[in-house]
């Protein structure tokens, strides 16, 4: 006989999810919250003997892991840590003899690094996987490599509450799996749900305690409020307290990192009646029995990639409309109730209908570095649900590379050293290289700061100024050495001021809460590290700097360098301009890293810096370049030899050469840019062969001359640009010729020959021919040097007539014709007649054809 409850709904599909299990090797269930699923699924294959060895649940939460751990060993009659165990990170309770395991996905990946046969586990089980955590991702994945490759005998349940069951399924089964789907409906009550008038602007404290009244009055059971953190979590306490209507209601909290204990006891069945305020850890994956009222704010804490500190970072974001339904749901798991949404029916159209997976929301670098563990040469080909884009994949592993994690040949020592820490890898080498520095403890104060809810009240920390002087020895967390960095760094300042508020000195500027929180997670992390909790190797301002050349291990892409000295604007790698705020104390020093950094269209503003001794850079990432640059005062190339650390330009000096096919290109891009600087337009013979080349073209085109277009112009700049430095030279250069060269010889002795620059008349000058693209080409010459000439000449092959522009004596046009023999038929003598009265002693013969031509007019019939 089973011990799940029979009142369960996933009872019912119980025996389906085991043939399923049987029959194939992944059962995919989907199940609402409140099925049932968490407990009685592994309770059910335990019973059925189908496994050797133990089950793992992986749940996204420390909460859901110790609470599925504890109900399911009290449904199954056993204490928690013996046949029913948990982990959780820096907490274990299981041992040899333990079936079933619950642990948190972090764990479960963790778990998988240190064996990739996951020996002695016969079963995983992926709860809540609608969350859609990148953990539970990279879980999915990895567990579907190992049924593919060395475990084809290990059993997958994927359970979630929401999602599609049918695309999961066609994920896994285009992985190899065989699968079967298994769906339960559960059983829910009614829920109405009732929804604010219009967005309110005052705080969420405030809206709840102005409707709480009403919630009270509605049902009778307990209340859950969500609300998106810890901070809103205490503001509504607070309110809740001075509030006549909530009093005899036991006001409790429940978020992820409340202790345990308080965590349990809000769980427990009650007949007092509750008010629970809860982040969405109360979402999905917990149950609190007996609530018929729900109070939504419509908000949660999502995590995100920060590019202002390069960590991932929780931000408060509206929830979609799927949370939404399933916040309102937990409302009508006993009973009728009814679920209270703090914003009108309309913003649910401008809410996303599913949560974006974090797989593509978040920093990979943490995930990139499992997969290098686990043995993944190929991130892309990884079989990732959602496959992340390649730029977030090629940016994690560039700053792994970094932080010295991963080279050529996949990850290094390093890398898994780091992959033992339960912290993000840029966190994870500073841990490393604290330890290594001789000040482990107090790093892992740094990390924790870092990492948590920021302990120090926003506007206040700027007030304050660092802390000078002090001294003093102490031992392990929180007695570490008081001096204050000098302004030589933020992150340091605010280390000193928490060891100083641990020792009891009052800080108005620190939470106290959030204080207490930094100092858990420090003493966790501490423990794992050598020295971590001992007394510390160096103290005093040593102590501080080892501190600050730790934070440049973990930030070396952070590096940045003033302007000049003294500036509150610095350069970093790859020209991106920073500004240290007022917020911050470091002003000396050349160089400082930009820990948190708030981005913005200009120059972005460092909020928290911390300063970096040039000895401190590692020489092997260093590099010397001899480059060139256009100096756009000068318009010419000038060329530098240049100090680089991880792209960052340190320092250069002038050099005389510089290469010359780099200098060749940046000179010529530059003169593309300005183009009507260096083209010489006005050079009358560059624009005569220039319209020469273009016209014969068009009149002959089976000779296929060149274009001379404007991009065969940049080839010829591009020529030209060769061992030249400036604009002012490329004016001068012999544009001409280059442009000429683009012609065959026989091209150009067919131009020469075809359009000539010059024709001889009969007076025997020689006179230039004036082209134009799509115009006749002009020949402009005084009437009398052309006396002798019967026909227009023509060009071109006999093609193309002169357009002739006949000149009086006075050099102006008297008659412009195409054909010559016409003109001197029929207009000439009217011509004649004009011109012999104006200008009597030039010769004007009555046969111009049969008359000798003359350079100057005059004839003897002018004597």
């Amino acid at each position: 006989m089973t011990r799940v409850p029979a009142e369960l709904p996933i009872v019912q599909v119980l025996a389906d999810v085991l043939r399923g299990l049987t029959s194939a090797s992944t059962v995919v269930l989907k199940a609402p919250p409140g099925a049932g699923k968490t407990t009685g699924v592994p309770i059910a294959i335990d019973e059925a003997g189908l496994l050797n060895g133990r089950m793992l649940i992986a749940q996204p939460r420390r909460l859901a892991a110790r609470a599925a751990a504890a109900r399911i060993a009290d449904l199954v009659g056993t204490r928690v840590g013996d046949a029913v165990g948990y982990q959780v990170r820096f907490d274990r309770r299981w041992q040899d003899s333990t079936r079933i395991v619950a642990v948190t996905t972090g764990v479960l990946l963790r778990r998988l690094q240190g064996d990739n046969f996951l020996e002695g586990f016969d079963a995983v089980l992926l709860d809540e996987f609608h969350e859609r955590s990148l953990e539970a991702d990279l879980a999915l994945g990895m567990l579907l490599r190992l049924q593919q490759t060395v475990r084809p005998d290990l059993k997958l349940v994927v359970m979630s509450a929401t999602l599609d069951p049918q695309a999961i399924a066609d994920f896994l089964s285009a992985g190899g799996s065989a699968v079967q789907m298994v769906e339960s409906q559960g059983r829910a009550f009614p829920v109405q749900v009732r929804y604010g008038r219009q967005l309110q602007r005052s705080p969420l404290e405030q809206q709840i305690a102005q409707l709480m009244p009403n919630v009270l009055a509605a049902t009778p059971g307990h209340v859950l409020v969500f609300l998106p953190g810890v901070g809103e979590i205490r503001k509504t306490q607070r309110q809740l307290q001075s509030l006549p209507a909530a009093r005899g209601a036991e006001i409790l909290l429940l978020y992820g990192d409340l202790s345990p204990d308080k965590q349990d006891h809000v769980l427990r069945p009650s007949r007092q009646r509750k008010i629970v305020l809860a982040t969405n850890i109360a979402e999905t994956s917990v149950t609190i029995p007996g609530v018929t009222a729900v109070v939504d704010s419509g908000l949660a804490r999502v995590l995100r990639y920060d590019a202002d500190v390069g960590l991932p970072r929780l931000q408060v974001e509206p929830i979609s409309n799927a949370s939404a339904e399933q916040r309102a749901g937990r409302a009508g798991r006993t009973e009728a109730g009814v679920a209270w949404r703090l914003w009108p029916q309309a913003a649910d159209r401008g809410r996303p209908e599913y949560d974006t997976p974090e797989v593509l929301r978040s920093d990979l670098a943490g995930a990139v570095l499992q997969l290098a563990g686990f043995g993944e040469t190929d991130v892309a080909a990884f079989p990732w649900m959602d496959k992340p884009s390649d730029e977030a994949i090629e940016f994690a592993q560039a700053l792994l590379r970094r932080l010295g994690a991963l080279d050529d040949f996949g990850i290094t020592s390093l890398g898994k050293r780091m992959l033992t820490l339960p912290v993000h890898p840029r966190l994870a080498r500073l841990l490393i290289a604290g330890e290594q520095l001789g000040v482990a403890a107090r790093t892992a104060v740094t990390a924790a700061l870092l990492s948590e809810r920021d302990p120090f009240r926003a506007g206040q920390l700027a007030k304050s100024q660092p802390i000078r002087g002090g001294g003093g020895r102490g031992k392990g967390i929180g007695k570490a050495p008081r001096v204050g960095s000098g302004g030589r760094s933020d992150i340091v300042d605010q280390l000193n001021r928490l060891e100083r508020f641990a020792e009891g000195r009052d800080d108005p500027a620190i939470n106290q809460a959030a204080a207490r929180q930094v100092f858990r997670v420090a003493e966790q992390l501490a423990r794992m590290l050598d020295g971590g909790t001992g007394p510390q190797t160096l103290t005093g301002d040593a102590s501080d700097t080892a501190i600050m050349r730790a934070l440049l291990a973990a930030y070396p892409d952070r590096l940045a360098r003033r302007r000049s000295r003294g500036s509150d604007r610095a350069i970093m790698a790859a020209g991106k301009g920073v500004k240290l705020s007022g917020e911050s104390n470091v002003r000396d020093g050349d160089l400082f890293l930009a820990i948190d950094v708030q981005q913005a269209t200009g120059d972005a503003k460092v909020r928290k810096a911390s300063a970096v001794e040039f000895e401190w850079l590692d020489t092997a990432d260093f590099e010397q370049r001899d480059e060139c640059f256009f100096h756009p005062s000068l318009k010419q190339i000038a060329a530098r030899r240049r100090t680089y650390w991880n792209g960052l330009l340190l320092n250069e000096t002038p050099i005389e050469r510089a290469d010359e096919t780099q200098s060749q290109q940046l000179l010529f891009e530059h003169a593309v840019r300005n183009w009507e600087r260096v083209f010489p337009a006005d050079d009358p013979r560059l624009q005569s062969l220039l319209a020469r080349i273009r016209c014969l073209r068009q009149w002959n085109p089976e000779l296929d001359l060149p274009a001379c277009d404007t991009l065969a112009l940049h080839d010829v700049c591009l020529q030209l640009c060769r061992g030249r430095k400036s604009f002012a030279e490329l004016q001068v250069a012999p544009w001409g010729d280059y442009v000429a060269a683009l012609l065959s010889f026989e091209q150009q002795q067919t131009l020469d020959a075809q359009a000539p620059q010059r024709i001889q008349v009969p007076s025997g000058n020689s006179i230039e021919i004036e082209y134009c693209e799509d115009k006749p080409p002009v020949l402009a010459v005084r009437l009398q040097e052309l006396f002798g000439w019967k026909e227009t000449p023509r060009i071109a092959g006999g093609r193309v007539p002169l357009l002739l522009h006949l000149l009086g004596p006075n050099g102006r046009p008297q008659q412009v014709t195409e054909d010559l023999a016409s003109f001197w038929e029929n207009t000439y003598p009217q011509v004649r007649k004009d011109l012999r009265r104006r200008y009597s002693k030039h010769h004007w013969p009555e046969d111009p054809t049969a008359a000798t031509a003359t350079r100057s007019g005059l004839g003897r019939d002018a004597k």
